[in-house]
């Protein structure tokens, strides 16, 4: 099947310059699962979240439809990769302890995918998805990026990001649910760190494409005077949003 593939052009920037998912949420998802036999991650991507999950079970299956981002996706000898689609899976019906989608719910085809996890989770299993959006660093920092983000690259967000912004609230999320802990994600950059980020999204990317102009450098003599010491560590966070149910 033909799939929104906005990552695979840059699939090696991409696995480089992403934020950590907290090691707690892991722990926690493994913490709801009776059973830790197999997990299978969907829309994998560079295999962040895949990887994690394999601390705390026996098996991750962690499937992607580009192969661009299957090529760039972390080794482990519990995590056995696949290029396949979210919404056709190849496990066999109630296999699955755990599935999670981290970061890629909104490009899928809802009412599919989630007949599918039904399908191929266990009986006892969970299902799990989360994302995050707009970074904080600090007031100023924040500004340049707000204008970057909803200024700048306004027409080159795929019409998939406002469900990010929105937090899920207008996806379909057909399972029980669970109610989970408050997390973010947070990481420890520098302005080069952090620029490389901002130069990840895919719009960036497309606005590239389309005008032969950087918008990242573009705003870098801003970065620089509200960030300071270039070389300065600051923390970055991202709340994230976590659904997780059961069948």
């Amino acid at each position: 099947m033909n799939f929104k593939d906005h990552f695979s052009a840059h699939a090696a920037g991409y696995a480089d310059s992403r934020p950590g998912y907290p090691p707690e949420l892991f722990e926690w998802l493994a913490l709801q699962c009776p059973r830790r036999r197999l997990a299978w991650d969907a829309g994998c991507g560079n295999g962040q979240a895949s990887v994690a999950l394999a601390e705390h079970f026996t098996e991750v299956y962690a499937t992607d439809p580009s192969q661009a981002q299957i090529a760039q996706a972390i080794a482990h000898g519990n995590v056995h990769y696949e290029v396949e689609s979210a919404e056709d899976c190849s496990l066999g019906d109630h296999t699955a302890n755990l599935v999670t989608v981290a970061q890629a719910y909104h490009w899928f085809e809802h009412e599919r995918f989630c007949a599918e996890a039904r399908r191929v989770l266990a009986n006892d299993g969970v299902i799990a998805l989360w994302s995050y959006a707009e970074s904080m660093v600090n007031p100023d920092v924040d500004a340049v990026v707000n204008e970057l983000h909803h200024g700048t690259l306004e027409n080159d967000w795929p019409p998939e990001r406002r469900h990010v912004l929105d937090r899920y609230r207008e996806l379909p999320f057909p399972f029980r649910p669970i109610p989970s802990p408050a997390f973010e994600m947070r990481s420890e950059w520098n302005l080069h760190q952090y620029l490389a980020y901002l130069s990840s999204w895919s719009a960036s990317q497309r606005f590239m494409r389309r005008t032969g102009t950087d918008p990242v450098a573009a705003v870098t003599a801003a970065m620089h005077e509200a960030w300071g010491d270039p070389e300065q560590v600051r923390g970055v966070q991202w709340p994230l949003l976590v659904l997780a149910g059961r069948r």
